[in-house]
């Protein structure tokens, strides 16, 4: 059996990014057929004297990933005293960077760690948003940060994703004067719900455009002005009853609702600190 080489690798973090970069280079002699040893979470330099012996007795390389300037200083100082090989994986590029950038880099670790919760959490978002979209499980009312209502082609579901790509979650429900809305609505805080509104004559336009583009006739009661005036005037005493905040989307694109939206709720974030 073909003895496998032994790399350790060191790291700040879970040491991911270290195996992957050795793997690659590995691919390259003998097919990948090493055997890695990792550091992870490496905090103190007690964390980092066990590896330089071993690695010393082994006759091995040590890569490593440590952006906490005098853990980096304290591997380099004794591998050569050791006589070992230890490759910096990150400090060539980061001087890259520097340099292009003109900015030092934070010297803190898990910062990547952070940013994979970050994606996973807007994710999740994502998934909610789809899940709760158009009063679908009103469940999910009580699991939402934000809680959309509106009459149909007030922007629900694109203002639901938007918002969702910005790591909240949302839920959005349908204002239909023949259906009642879910209890759950009036048993959430109010400051959850923001009410969607529009112009009758904005929400004519655009339901004429809708009517056209699926082929149905000009003259549909959804496009009419005594079907629209009724939701609206439905949905208006609806939010009145909820007491929310609402905003008027007539002449605003998506991302100019949404941005007020943010922004009212990072508001209130700061209210609460």
């Amino acid at each position: 059996m073909e003895q496998k080489e032994i790399v350790h690798i060191i790291s700040d973090s879970v040491g991911e990014t270290a195996e992957f970069v050795v793997k690659a280079v590995a691919a390259q002699f003998n097919g990948g057929h090493i055997e890695i040893r990792r550091h992870p979470h490496v905090e103190e330099t007690d964390d980092i004297e066990p590896v330089i012996e071993a690695a010393k007795k082994q006759n091995v390389i040590i890569a490593y990933t440590i952006v906490v300037t005098p853990l980096k200083e304290y591997i380099d100082r004794r591998a050569g005293e050791e006589g070992v090989i230890a490759v910096d994986l990150m400090n060539p590029l980061m001087e890259a960077f520097m340099k292009k950038f003109h900015k030092e880099p934070y010297h803190r670790p898990k910062l990547m760690r952070k940013l994979d919760q970050e994606y996973f959490k807007k994710i999740e978002a994502i998934e909610f948003a789809v899940k709760y979209d158009d009063g679908r499980d009103p469940t999910g009312l009580k699991k939402a940060d934000i809680v959309l209502l509106g009459v149909s082609r007030t922007s629900k579901t694109p203002l639901s994703m938007y918002l969702a790509h910005h790591s909240f979650k949302v839920a959005n429900v349908p204002i239909v004067p023949e259906i009642a809305p879910p209890d759950e609505l009036f048993s959430i805080p109010r400051e959850k719900c923001i009410g969607l509104m529009i112009s009758p004559e904005k929400l004519n336009e655009i339901r004429k455009e809708r009517i056209r583009a699926m082929g149905l006739k000009s003259d549909a009661n959804y496009a009419s002005f005594e079907r629209i005036y009724e939701e609206l005037v439905y949905a208006e005493n609806i939010m009145r009853r909820l007491r929310c905040p609402v905003i008027d989307v007539s002449n605003k694109a998506v991302e100019e609702t949404a941005s007020l939206i943010i922004e009212m709720f990072k508001n209130r974030e700061e209210l609460l600190k």
